[in-house]
């Protein structure tokens, strides 16, 4: 069984690849193909259910999916996300859930989308052995407050991104993602902590990389300018789909060899 300690070795030594995944068979995939870490992100919202941004994804949606890959991982880290206002209304609630992550959903651990007002959250989580990853820079769940721009930007916000980097290491966390700030803070934030960091839009010098699966299979119709399509999924799901359409509109499927005949239903009436 992969444990965060596994990951935590790797910092320095070899790079740690990460993906988003949120259902078995692409968890399964993802797994074989020797993925370090699976995130099952809030940014399911975007990437497969619809919505425009991750604030309407629930607890329970996050929950299910998570049982669902973690059913088919086997190698793999399972990182399970924190959805809007499922930790932070209060303590007792906020452990309850990130609980039942591990408890029932079956993750390794869970991600905070982190700021002053979780380092505490991370300390307590920590101490009844729910492994934490911190995520700092761009983060959705403010999506209100800052929208999707760049930040740590000037040297206030990437101060306190440092800090708050240190004070979430020191608090337990054993992996930091660093979503969208620029290179030279999120080489300086790897180098200051101990704890592996994993960059999405935070240049090369991370300990590792994340991306969201849709735009690493090229399966959604946009991508962000940090991210790289390394497939063309979407054109051939569509060719698949076409092809598919064709031939049961002209009668080429189904053919005998996709049915069964059973003689001693002839000449029923």
């Amino acid at each position: 069984m992969p444990t965060t300690r596994d990951l935590s070795t790797k910092a320095g030594v070899e790079p740690i690849t990460m993906l988003t995944a949120y259902d078995a068979p692409t968890a399964a995939v993802v797994d074989a193909a020797g993925v370090d870490v699976i995130l099952v992100g809030d940014s399911m919202g975007n990437a497969v259910l619809g919505y425009d941004s991750t604030l309407p994804v629930t607890f329970e949606e996050v929950k299910s999916r998570t049982a669902a890959v973690a059913r088919a991982a086997e190698e793999s880290l399972v990182v399970a996300d924190m959805p809007f206002l499922s930790v932070g209304v209060s303590e007792a609630e906020s452990v309850r859930n990130a609980g039942a992550m591990l408890k029932e959903a079956g993750a390794d651990a869970v991600k905070l989308e982190s700021g002053p007002h979780t380092v505490e959250l991370t300390e307590k989580l920590v101490r009844l052995g729910i492994p934490v990853m911190a995520h700092l820079g761009l983060t959705p769940q403010q999506v209100k407050r800052t929208g999707y721009a760049r930040q740590g930007t000037t040297r206030d916000e990437a101060r306190e991104i440092l800090d708050l980097a240190r004070a979430h290491e020191e608090a337990g966390a054993f992996s930091l993602v660093l979503e969208h700030v620029p290179a030279n803070l999120a080489a300086q934030v790897t180098e200051a902590i101990g704890a592996p960091t994993i960059g999405i839009g935070a240049g090369p010098d991370c300990d590792g990389q994340v991306l969201v699966i849709t735009d690493v299979l090229g399966l959604s119709d946009y991508a962000p300018p940090f991210a790289e399509q390394f497939g063309d999924v979407r054109s051939e799901m569509r060719a698949a789909v076409e092809t598919y359409r064709d031939a049961v509109e002209a009668g080429e499927f189904p053919t005998a060899e996709h049915s069964h005949v059973e003689e001693e239903l002839d000449e029923l009436y």
